[in-house]
């Protein structure tokens, strides 16, 4: 089972042999199985891959993210095609309902709101009534906005009244890039499963190549929201980078068991996958990282 997020923070070149990543820098040459590895992340914008190890890193179905010079997220590894019968996957994701793809993510919405609730009671915050409230009022796929007025409630909880996701602070770099690691791995999934991630059952922006991604990341963001809040980031650094990158390294719970949120994530995909092929919303389990 792949579990380790690897991160390339330095000049060094990547290559392939015998089964192994081989990170070669001025000082050291070290190997790491590919079979540990669930995440390889270049943040360094002086690396050099090797051809023959992206081809071996993309058939074993490992995400690579890839860095800008600022360091970044900007870029990931996607397969053509990562399920042996991907045609019929597509074909079905092509005809799922309309309704039950409402249904689903009216589904994903509720739990996205209880989280934010637990989270701001955890925290001792009384706007998690007023969470709690659109929570009660949230209809068929949420026909009233009640994500988006929860949404201002809970980040002005949160980080203050004058908080705006807009904003070019610290803080919301911290939540971007603790929010695109978490994309990326969830966009694997989708990858590996064989669906087309570009068909999301909420999300359907011409421009956004992870639509579904995104509707699958919803109930998950609070994760990052609260360590992003412990850090209370002055900049984002090398030090809150890797702080972030280890949330996909967390021990969470998944349908009773204990998981690294990294293979959580594979089966939390598939329960949606199983709901929508036409299982219903009973067969989806979310994952417990309170």
């Amino acid at each position: 089972m792949s579990w380790r997020v690897v991160m390339i923070s330095s000049n060094a070149k990547l290559d392939y042999k015998l089964d192994y990543l081989v990170v070669r820098t001025a000082d050291e040459v070290k190997r790491i199985h590919l079979s540990e590895i669930g995440v390889l992340l270049v943040e360094s914008t002086a690396v050099s891959l090797t051809a023959y190890l992206l081809c071996e890193l993309t058939q074993r179905k490992i995400k690579v993210i890839f860095c800008d010079h600022k360091r970044d997220p900007m870029a990931e590894l996607v397969p053509t095609c990562g399920s042996h019968d991907g045609s019929a996957r597509l074909y079905r994701q092509m005809n799922w309902p309309r309704s039950l793809c409402e249904a689903v993510w009216t589904e994903i919405l509720r739990e996205k709101l209880r989280r934010q609730r637990n989270h701001l009671r955890r925290r001792g915050f009384p706007q998690a009534e007023m969470i709690n409230g659109y929570l009660e009022q949230l209809q068929q796929n949420d026909a009233t906005n009640r994500e988006g007025l929860a949404a201002k409630v809970y980040f002005n909880a949160l980080f203050g009244s004058g908080f705006t996701r807009a904003d070019d602070t610290p803080l919301n770099a911290a939540l971007n890039y603790g929010y695109s690691l978490l994309l990326s791995a969830i966009n694997r999934e989708i990858s590996a499963a064989g669906y087309l991630n570009q068909l999301g059952i909420a999300h359907r922006n011409t421009f956004n190549p992870f639509n579904l991604g995104c509707d699958f990341i919803e109930p998950l963001r609070p994760l990052v929201d609260g360590a992003v809040l412990s850090m209370s980031p002055r900049q984002l650094g090398k030090e809150e980078k890797t702080a972030l990158v280890q949330l996909l390294n967390k021990p969470v719970l998944y349908d009773g068991r204990n998981q690294y949120l990294l293979y959580a994530l594979r089966l939390y995909c598939a329960g949606i996958f199983r709901a929508l092929d036409g299982g219903g919303i009973s067969q989806i389990k979310w994952i417990d990282y309170e």
